[in-house]
């Protein structure tokens, strides 16, 4: 049977969680590991309690028990720890990270923790699925009640397809992200990354004694330069988004005839400006 690895950066207690292990039981034996508590925005920081260790814990399923462990440090972290700890001989064959409690859209991929535990899996050489679901603001960093159906219904069709077939090149991760008010019927887009931000921080009166707690998050793109094939257009169409995503994060442009028109008089050596 397949191993899949399920995750979350909003903590081992998540509802999301549950959701995604409900959506991949059926399709093979199911290692959970997840934080102790919530790690939103955590990125890929390997940052947590140097002293910590796995602690075991036993999730009921219906008749099915599945075996979890969590300890207080980031995502990517208790990721890298369950493969130095758990993979020692056998490595999953899909890590499924989420379901997380909010949309991770745009720029704003790199700062998410449920992105960055499946990056660091990928780092590994295991694909990467991960899911999130649309949800207002004020409940990103708390478990409010949710329906979870059409999310569980795309994670599990996600997951079953990357098990029976190899991603295409240069594919590391799928990033899903399903619009809150969307049903199993929903239709999907393959979509990319936007290079907007789809939140940002707001300080309503900032001055040099401003407190990072006193930012208010909120939405922040441009409707009107919104690219019409990116992941934050295709979830405010009410779109599944589906964004491939990659390790490699060089950009695909040639930089010769601009370094080369950057020269100085040493053109053996980069500019001071590359430096």
């Amino acid at each position: 049977m397949p191993l899949i690895l399920v995750t979350n950066d909003d903590g081992i207690e998540s509802p999301g969680l549950r959701a995604a292990v409900e959506a991949v039981l059926p399709l093979g034996e199911v290692i959970v590991v997840a934080p102790s508590r919530q790690q939103t925005s955590a990125g890929r920081g390997l940052h947590g309690d140097r002293h910590g260790s796995f602690q075991r814990v036993e999730l009921k399923f219906g008749v099915k028990t599945v075996t979890g462990y969590h300890c207080d440090c980031s995502p990517a972290r208790i990721v890298l720890h369950a493969f130095d700890v758990l993979f020692t001989k056998k490595q999953p064959d899909l890590i499924v990270s989420g379901i997380n409690y909010g949309e991770n859209l745009g720029t704003n991929v790199t700062i998410s923790g449920t992105v960055g535990a499946a990056l660091q899996a990928a780092s590994h050489g295991v694909p990467g699925l991960a899911m999130s679901l649309q949800t207002d603001i004020g409940n990103h960093r708390k478990y409010a009640e949710l329906e979870w159906g059409a999310a569980t219904h795309f994670c599990n069709i996600f997951a079953s397809l990357m098990l029976n077939a190899k991603l295409p090149p240069d594919v590391d991760v799928l990033n899903v992200n399903v619009p809150a008010s969307a049903t199993i019927k929903t239709p999907l887009k393959v979509t990319r990354l936007s290079r907007q931000g789809y939140f940002v921080n707001y300080l309503a009166d900032p001055h040099h004694a401003s407190k990072i707690g006193e930012a208010v998050c909120q939405f922040g793109f441009d409707e009107a330069t919104l690219e019409p094939d990116s992941d934050i257009r295709a979830v405010c169409s009410n779109l599944v988004s589906v964004t491939p995503v990659s390790m490699d994060l060089t950009s695909r442009i040639d930089l010769k005839s601009f370094l080369k028109g950057s020269r100085t008089d040493c053109p053996q050596r980069p500019s001071k400006a590359f430096l």
